[in-house]
């Protein structure tokens, strides 16, 4: 890391499926979201839980400039991520594993925090992971999440080092 950028290593196959992660995240949250979407639900924070008619209220209010910031935010990581995209099958075992170094501006790391944070909440609500019980290491459905843990505690490593 130099300077005010946050060097990333990935594989490209890593970079790709990210890639795609964050483009269905973008569709969720575009402008056709549906709002019935459980994951919806987890990407807007229920500040009273006590107070069922106070959420509702803050959460129609901040909704819709919370989903928008979402989406400007996987927009950032997308172009970061463009030159990794590939189809994968068009390329060698060798290309597919081989380490790019993805550079991320001090300004754009929040961003990436955010997004990748977004989609560990997306994958939570589709699993069913309310709470670290129902997260289960050994199940193979649970890779990506784990994985996206994985990226962002690297980020966040990463970002401290420009303190």
């Amino acid at each position: 890391m130099t300077g005010d950028i946050v060097h990333i290593e990935m594989a490209r196959v890593e970079g790709a499926q990210l890639a795609r992660l964050v483009d269905d995240l973008r569709d969720l949250v575009g402008a056709d979201r549906d709002l019935t979407d459980p994951a919806i639900d987890r990407l807007v924070p229920d500040p009273y839980p006590e107070d069922v008619d106070a959420s509702r209220s803050f959460r129609e209010t901040t909704r819709d400039d919370l989903l928008d910031r979402r989406a400007l935010d996987a927009d950032t990581v997308r172009a970061a991520l463009d030159a990794l995209r590939a189809d994968l099958d068009a390329i060698t075992q060798s290309e597919a594993f081989e380490e790019h170094v993805i550079e991320i501006p001090e300004s754009d790391v929040d961003a990436w925090m955010r997004t990748l944070t977004a989609l560990r909440l997306v994958i939570a609500a589709r699993l069913g992971i309310e709470s670290d019980e129902d997260h289960d290491p050994e199940d193979a459905r649970f890779g990506v999440y784990d994985w996206l843990g994985y990226r962002l505690e690297l980020i966040i490593e990463a970002a401290d080092e420009l303190l």
